[in-house]
């Protein structure tokens, strides 16, 4: 096993038992879900103290198996008809002003499960109009009408992960496609001007900066507009190691991103 000294900007605070409390009644108690739960995020409390969460739909078995994701790999059951009224009612309880959701990745189902995220973007814009609405999609397989779909819900946010460098997707991601995706974001940025279209990205699993330059490059000329940057956290031991902890705190690739692309750049990394 490999051991790391940890940087100081990794470390954070536990959250309050209230806060967790909360959010916890408001998803899980109502037969949902969350991303932070099932990947086992190691920032979920920080988040639920913010009362911020990212819904997981469509179940919590993914039908790929890729080799940093902590979610569990198997066959999932049939769509809940009734998840996206039960969504959109925990948005409401939580008091949420912007709604992030995603799912496992669903290639059992003819659409992907796009149907399901369509109903779930409709159901809170119906209930609780105040709230932007996130969507955070699989590929779909490339499939052009799963894509309207989500374009048609209109989410004020429509996001897909590239996750990682395509040298390592051989190794790390055998079902997906790096050019797939970025054909993905190419259509959303031209089919759905009025949405901000946005990828995300992890580091520390052995890339390299000229890797990532490039990665950057192709992401810009599908036409998105924001990329997110996170550190590769080891979920268990049965997914890959980290390789190392990337501080981008006056990094020459994130400032390369920011003035030369005119994009825009979050990082949780420091």
């Amino acid at each position: 096993m490999q051991s790391f000294n940890l940087p100081q900007w990794i470390r954070s605070q536990l959250p309050s038992a209230t806060a967790v409390q909360a959010v916890g009644r408001g998803t899980y108690g109502r037969g949902l879900t969350t991303v932070c739960k099932e990947a086992r995020c190691p920032n979920q409390g920080n988040c639920f103290e913010r009362r911020t969460a990212t819904f997981l739909i469509l179940g919590n078995h993914c039908t790929r198996n890729c080799s940093f994701c902590g979610i569990a790999h198997g066959v999932p059951a049939p769509p809940d008809t009734e998840e996206p009224q039960r969504v959109a009612e925990a948005v409401g309880s939580l008091e949420l002003r912007h709604t992030v959701i995603t799912s496992v990745t669903r290639d059992d189902l003819p659409d992907g499960g796009a149907f399901v995220f369509a109903n779930t973007v409709q159901s809170i814009r119906s209930m609780v109009p105040e709230t932007s609405i996130e969507v955070l999609v699989p590929d779909f397989q490339g499939s052009l009408a799963a894509l309207e779909m989500i374009i048609n819900a209109e989410p004020d946010v429509i996001g897909h992960n590239l996750e990682m460098v395509p040298r390592l997707y051989p190794m790390l991601r055998t079902s997906a496609s790096y050019s797939r995706s970025l054909r993905v974001l190419e259509i959303f940025s031209a089919q759905a001007p009025r949405a901000i279209v946005k990828s995300g990205i992890m580091v520390g699993l052995g890339e390299t900066a000229a890797e990532l330059k490039e990665l950057m490059n192709d992401l810009a000329t599908t036409g998105c507009k924001v990329l997110t940057i996170g550190q590769y956290l080891r979920p268990t031991e049965r997914q890959v190691p980290v390789e190392r902890y990337v501080s981008l705190r006056n990094s020459k690739i994130y400032v390369n991103w920011r003035s030369q692309l005119g994009s825009r750049v979050s990082s949780p990394v420091r």
